[in-house]
């Protein structure tokens, strides 16, 4: 298995550059697992897609506006995205451009009329720099600063300028817990209403927390996937989620995961932790195929990235062959590709 193996032919203007006008009128590719036929659907139509007693389980995390757009003293800009706090005043940060910014510099928040500093303090051993609030700041921590300073930190495939609607656009209607650098996209394409319809069939709703990083937009770099460094993520699973995960698959319900986020965290505790139970901690589960999946029975996806470790995932889950055929199905059907685009459900 090489990296090379999962790369397909993509058209630049396949790429979605705009949300959906309604969430759930996306496109919907449906794919059996079993034969590798496929069915084109719209998303509202996953209603007849479940069964009662089926479990859908979501990723809450919130996107943080973790891009902020800062210059030097002597006028450089430089861009940074905060991926993870050491502590409440200090972050570490992919700055752009970051070659020659080194320890001791400072940088400058331009957003309000005081202007705000960052103390570039250390490099870290993956390559981020760690920035700190300097004390004459009026905030009181790292946090509050980008909340207030910062912007929704779009994927870099999206060329165009941040709006304010990518605020909301760019969240599930379910994100409650904050700390995500990118949305787990696939469940953009749920609104509330769909939701509730989804319950009143039968159809159940467990919660789990896995803040996405910017990992999810490198690109494998190596000829063999197995030795692509994963980004750690900070996941939690409650146990009232452990428990409705348990109790649909002794019901004979199917577990269906919106996401490749949620398909690692629950194989993660799984594989981890005995069993599907309460758990919380950082994952860095790379799933290649072949892959024995313990607990995910259906999966709802995005299109991603060719050669990236999230189609990787996708294919394991459904084989490598197959996906790619869907893939290029999608594009000679004019699919709308990655965050905003279209879906999957491989059930």
């Amino acid at each position: 298995m090489r990296t090379e193996d999962f790369d397909y032919f993509l058209p630049k203007e396949l790429i979605a550059q705009e949300p959906p006008g309604e969430r759930d009128s996306c496109r919907l590719l449906v794919m059996d697992r079993a034969t590798g036929a496929l069915e084109h659907r719209i998303f509202s139509d996953l209603a007849a897609l479940l069964r009662p007693g089926d479990l859908l389980v979501l990723n809450d995390t919130r996107v943080v506006p973790a891009r902020l757009r800062c210059r030097r003293p002597s006028g450089g800009r430089v861009e940074l995205l905060f991926v993870e706090p050491v502590d409440s005043l200090s972050w570490k940060v992919f700055a752009k451009p970051g070659r020659r910014l080194l320890p001791g510099a400072t940088l400058l928040v331009e957003k309000h009329e005081t202007l705000e500093e960052l103390l570039v303090t250390g490099v870290a051993s993956t390559g981020e720099r760690v920035v700190r609030l300097a004390p004459s700041s009026r905030f009181g921590t790292i946090a509050e600063l980008i909340e207030a300073c910062g912007e929704i930190p779009l994927p870099p495939y999206i060329r165009r300028t941040v709006r304010t609607e990518d605020a909301e656009a760019y969240q599930t209607v379910y994100a409650r817990n904050k700390g995500a650098v990118a949305a787990p996209t696939a469940g953009l394409h749920f609104s509330r209403s769909m939701l509730d319809a989804l319950g009143e069939q039968g159809v159940g709703r467990a919660f789990l927390t896995l803040h996405v990083g910017p990992g999810t937009f490198l690109p494998v770099k190596v000829a063999d996937p197995a030795d692509h460094p994963m980004h750690a993520e900070e996941y939690l699973l409650p146990s009232e989620t452990a428990d409705a995960v348990v109790r649909t698959k002794r019901e004979g319900g199917r577990v269906i995961a919106v996401g490749t986020t949620v398909v690692r965290a629950l194989e993660h505790c799984a594989a981890t932790c005995g069993g599907v139970r309460a758990s919380s901690g950082r994952t860095r589960l790379k799933i290649l195929p072949p892959y024995a999946f313990g607990v995910v029975d259906g999966l709802i996806t995005n299109f991603h990235l060719p050669q990236s470790t999230l189609i990787m995932l996708v294919a394991a889950f459904a084989g490598r062959e197959a996906v790619l055929n869907a893939y290029a199905g999608a594009v000679a059907d004019r699919y709308r590709f990655f965050s905003y685009g279209d879906a999957m459900f491989i059930r």
